[in-house]
């Protein structure tokens, strides 16, 4: 593959700094352009020192002086509002999206309409927007590759594969630390416990949207916009080892796999080289020792998090966004111990089934929607 020129968007995060991992291992395979941070400006201005890019974005503006005042000889872009400028320089060939939340949505759409090739790592863009993303791919060049584990099993499973020929996509959960606890176990979860996830190292939300589930519900809504299937044909199963990343079934009856160590640089990668392949140094399994990969269904009791994403996709076309809303506040409320566990759930329940809308679905009607649910969830006792 030619020389790729990388924009990263959340590059201090997880995915964002093994991103930056993979680019030590292929300086001939990218160049980064641009570098963006919400409030580790420290991190940030590292990055930048390292990479040299030309444009770097701190979008928590009361760290604006501090960066300034640590590099020099790039571009320096503050506020969120602005971020979506980064989505849409003429120099980038690859935008890898990997910020966290709601604020991800608009810089994915305007990327997007550049006809951008989008490394998607932000969960928020297609759990609320999916329709107007599907929209706008359909009138140009760009691309949009998954980089979550489970969706870049999927595309890997599809490759060379007609969509008519699908009978169901299985996607595959760990469980996270909860997958034995009772419905009374649950009830005494404390943050700590929530954020001790047994087999990724993730940022809170999205450690605590695993122990929840509510992260394979937004994934199953990832997965409905990604490949154009219906949601009756996504089946979640829980999958202790996190060895099979996801699986898909064939109307002869046979199924592929995808299958490696936990390990998110193999997504990342893939997403960045494809439809090629790059080599990575990671660890491989090693199929001369005795595997033992086991199954189990969602207990949708216990885990009521996944049922409400997927009957929201059912509902109408802002229910995702009111659900994605409405968890990303009771996530918070918990970390701050405002509430208990077991009440994430009832929040996101309670916002279903109050907000709604009539309005036709743009941009403008998700950000209300968005900012009406987040109101809302926050005033829930």
């Amino acid at each position: 593959m030619n020389k790729q020129k990388l924009a990263i968007l959340g590059s201090t995060g997880s995915i964002g700094t093994q991103a930056l991992d993979i680019v030590r291992q292929h300086p001939d395979k990218f160049e980064v352009i641009a570098l963006t941070a919400h409030s580790n400006w420290e991190l940030l201005a590292q990055q930048v020192k390292e990479f040299t890019p030309s444009f770097a974005a701190i979008s928590n503006e009361d760290h604006l002086d501090d960066l300034k005042a640590t590099v020099s000889g790039v571009e320096i872009i503050s506020g969120s509002e602005n971020l979506p400028s980064i989505a849409t320089l003429d120099e980038a060939d690859i935008i890898l999206n990997s910020l966290v939340g709601f604020a991800g949505f608009e810089s994915t759409l305007e990327a997007i309409r550049s006809g951008k090739k989008v490394a998607l790592a932000n969960k928020e863009s297609l759990v609320v927007g999916g329709a107007l993303i599907n929209q706008e791919l359909q009138k140009t060049d760009a691309k949009l590759i998954p980089v979550d584990s489970e969706h870049s099993a999927m595309l890997q499973c599809l490759v060379g594969e007609s969509m008519d020929d699908i009978e169901k996509i299985i996607i595959t959960a760990s469980g996270g630390p909860f997958r034995e606890f009772s419905k009374k176990q649950m009830e005494e979860v404390t943050v700590e416990q929530a954020l001790n996830h047994p087999n990724w190292n993730m940022g809170a939300k999205i450690t605590i949207d695993s122990s929840t589930m509510m992260n394979k519900g937004l994934e199953i809504i990832e997965a409905h916009w990604l490949f154009d299937i219906p949601v009756e044909k996504i089946e979640p199963v829980v999958h202790p080892q996190s060895i099979i990343h996801s699986m898909v079934t064939f109307i002869d009856g046979s199924s592929k796999a995808q299958l490696g160590l936990p390990d998110m640089k193999v997504p990342i990668i893939y997403a960045l080289s494809y439809p090629e392949r790059l080599d990575l140094e990671t660890p491989r399994m090693n199929w001369q020792e005795a595997q033992n990969l086991t199954f189990e269904p969602v207990d949708f009791e216990r885990f009521p998090c996944v049922k409400l994403a997927m009957d929201s996709l059912k509902e109408s076309d802002y229910a995702p966004a009111v659900l994605n809303a409405a968890n990303e506040v009771a996530v918070d409320r918990f970390l701050n111990k405002e509430i208990g566990y077991i009440s994430i759930s009832k929040i996101v329940e309670k916002s279903l089934a109050k907000i709604e809308s009539s309005d036709s679905l743009n941009v403008e009607t998700l950000k209300e929607i968005d900012k009406e649910t987040r109101i809302y969830a926050a005033s829930i006792k």
